[in-house]
């Protein structure tokens, strides 16, 4: 899900004299002490067969699978949408499971539900209030071994239904099928998750938690069965779908993975558009505006037609539909020679080269960027859809607004795809750590928007992080390590999102290095692609591939809110002779450390830079080190790139006022 990188850095710049005066009183209260943030246990728990100590999966670890087949359909006149799901549910756990979890996420749009009842008066983001939606659950059976399908009893509470079984589905690869018979009103504003929106040209649905899911079962937690209030996103199996939407005869439907009938839905022109753009660089348009008015586009002018797909090895699947969509399409160029399909559909009113009429070239640019640096897009098909959510990832399907434009456009166009990455490909716990993947994936975007067409869009508000110090370090800001919904709502987008992704820029640029941060980022998603990583993991994964025990920046930047104040406190001669170098004596003096990087000018203009490691704060709060200088010096200056969130950059240089006397470094 999007939040504006560019809202969040107007409100850093106009607040920073409130913030900076606030901190720097906070900070004269602390003082830096090696030994809490250079813990010996943190990060220090055993692996086991399930997860090793080197963040791997274990040589025995397991997770459990859900394949789906559904088929539903649009009633627009009364605006619902109805039908069947069949689960096969794999329980590769090693327990006996004698009961079921399910999601059902529709039961949180109602003024009933928890998040209802947890929304502020003032209304917010995620709030629901004033209608009366849900699941309708008609009916459940379930099937054991070859029996037949038999009633099922069933409890459900808020967004989650538990079956209880009569018989308990057997650890080590048992299979259960269940079937539901459901129904739910489709609201107007889902979270600003799924919805409809009102065009010139007809409704465009945008339709995410449409049918009933399972629950994770893991080693970490068994059941994973926090309610779903809104910011807390989702925790999903693996598996296949076969899934059918039929829609009146004009709408045009996309939806995650393939499509597997388009001689029945198309008609030969636009399949042949399809080719056409499936073998080009530049965007073909397969639906012209046009054609949205024209009934002849369309293989049949009344009643209904009937959709199918298919989503191979995918954590959930989404899918949209509109008789106003514009539609054009082009190739992505992946890497070892493969191809897929960048698509974008849109009411016509919102198309041109200002909007979105450039979609498809930003689905191409910022997958195309991603399959190189982080793993291969895995799905056929990436489709970009304008509507009235303003930006939310599903896998092969994104929704963004259709009141985007320009930057905005393809910054929540990149921000969404990267998701497919993360979590869409590393399965993590988004209801528990929003920042395993909106953190990581907004990290990757800032690559992906130096990297586009040049730099077209390629912004340095995250660059000057003494800027932007005083909101990492905001007085009421909430660890990264908080559940979304404990985090206090104006706090989101940095705990969630800015920060983290700041951090991972810092490790990468500062701390390790870039190729060999690089090439752990890799190995952590080779490692967990198709599979459920916990922030140890993570940890442990990049420490043993870099090289590089990291306790102290995970406890100081993701656990704490440690704030970072390093500063130049004295400049000495030795033997009070500039001629044979200077004693430069430095400061750590908050809680957080990191590696310094020291310019020293001399009066004549040389100029020499000394870069020390993190570990010199692993003696104390003060250092004082030699440098090579050969005469006077007018300045040094600590951190001079501003690569590092200082929160008092006011100490960070010093000048001479006097020569002062060579200090006692014994």
């Amino acid at each position: 899900m999007k939040i504006s990188i560019f809202r969040l850095g107007v409100i850093a710049m106009s607040s920073l004299g409130f913030f900076n005066n606030t901190i720097a009183q906070e900070a004269e209260k602390v003082k830096y002490d090696a030994h809490v943030l250079f813990h010996p246990l943190f990060n220090f728990q055993p692996g086991n067969e399930y997860r090793t100590g080197s963040g791997a999966p274990g040589p025995k670890y397991w997770q459990n699978r859900a394949d789906y087949k559904i088929n539903v359909a649009l009633e627009e006149e009364k605006g619902t949408v109805s039908g069947e799901v069949e689960l096969t549910y794999k329980n590769n756990s090693p327990e006996n499971l004698e009961f079921l979890w399910l999601q059902l996420d529709q039961n949180a749009f109602g003024s009933h539900s928890r998040g209802a009842q947890t929304t502020p008066v003032s209304g917010g983001r995620f709030g629901n209030m004033g209608f009366d939606g849900g699941d309708s659950i008609k009916s459940v059976t379930v099937q054991q071994g070859k029996g037949a399908f038999v009633d099922a009893e069933y409890k459900i509470t808020d967004t989650r239904m538990q079956i209880r079984l009569k018989t308990p589905v057997k650890a080590n690869g048992d299979v259960i099928k269940i079937k539901l018979a459901y129904s739910f009103k489709i609201p107007e504003y889902g979270s600003d998750r799924m919805g409809t929106l009102e065009t010139k040209n007809g409704v465009v649905y945008e339709m995410a938690q449409w049918y009933p899911r399972v629950a994770v079962f893991d080693d970490i937690e068994g059941w994973n069965l926090l309610p779903y209030l809104g910011a807390g996103e989702f925790y999903l199996e693996y598996g296949d779908f076969e899934y059918n939407v039929t829609v009146p005869w004009d709408h045009i439907v996309v939806g995650s993975g393939e499509l597997l009938n388009p001689n029945e839905v198309l008609t030969a022109e636009q399949r042949k558009r399809l080719a056409d753009a499936a073998k080009s660089d530049q965007t073909v348009v397969i639906r012209s505006a046009e054609d949205v008015t024209n009934p002849n586009t369309r293989p049949k002018q009344s009643g209904t037609l009937t959709w199918r797909f298919r989503c191979v090895q995918a954590r959930d699947i989404a899918w949209a539909t509109s008789k106003a969509f514009v539609w054009d399409a082009a190739r992505m160029n992946l890497p070892k020679g493969k191809t897929a399909l960048a698509q974008s559909v849109y009411p016509a009113e919102d198309g041109g080269l200002d909007g979105w009429g450039r979609s498809t070239e930003y689905v191409k640019g910022c997958i195309e960027f991603y399959s190189n640096y982080v793993h291969e897009y895995t799905y056929p098909v990436a489709t970009n859809v304008a509507g009235i959510v303003g930006g939310m990832e599903y896998p092969g399907i994104v929704f963004c607004s259709s009141k985007s434009r320009k930057e905005d456009l393809w910054g929540v166009t990149d921000h969404e795809f990267g998701h497919n990455w993360f979590p869409m490909i590393v399965g993590n716990n988004e209801r528990k750590y929003a920042w395993m993947d909106e953190g990581f994936n907004t990290f990757i975007n800032f690559l992906s928007g130096d990297n586009f067409n040049n730099g077209e869009y390629k912004t340095t508000q995250m660059n000057d992080m003494h800027r932007l110090a005083p909101m990492i370090f905001r007085p009421k800001a909430d660890p990264i390590m908080t559940i979304p919904d404990v985090v206090q709502a104006v706090n989101l987008g940095w705990e969630a999102y800015y920060k983290p992704a700041l951090g991972l820029k810092m490790l990468r640029e500062q701390i390790l290095g870039k190729e060999r941060f690089d090439y752990a980022f890799k190995i952590y998603v080779q490692r967990w692609a198709f599979k459920h990583p916990t922030p140890y993991d993570f940890f442990r994964t990049i420490e043993d591939a870099a090289g590089e025990d990291l306790g102290w920046f995970w406890k100081g930047w993701f656990f704490e809110n440690y704030k970072l104040d390093q500063s130049v406190k004295d400049v000495a001669y030795v033997e009070q002779n500039p001629q044979k170098g200077s004693y430069i004596t430095i400061e750590n003096l908050d809680q957080l450390a990191m590696p310094v990087k020291v310019d020293i000018e001399e009066v004549s203009g040389k100029k020499t830079r000394v870069e020390l490691p993190v570990e010199i704060w692993q003696r104390g709060g003060t250092w004082t080190f030699k440098a090579a200088t050969q005469g006077p010096i007018r300045s040094v200056t600590i951190d001079p790139e501003h690569n590092l969130p200082d929160i008092n950059p006011e100490n960070n240089v010093w000048k001479p006022a006097s020569y002062n006397a060579e200090p006692d470094v014994n």
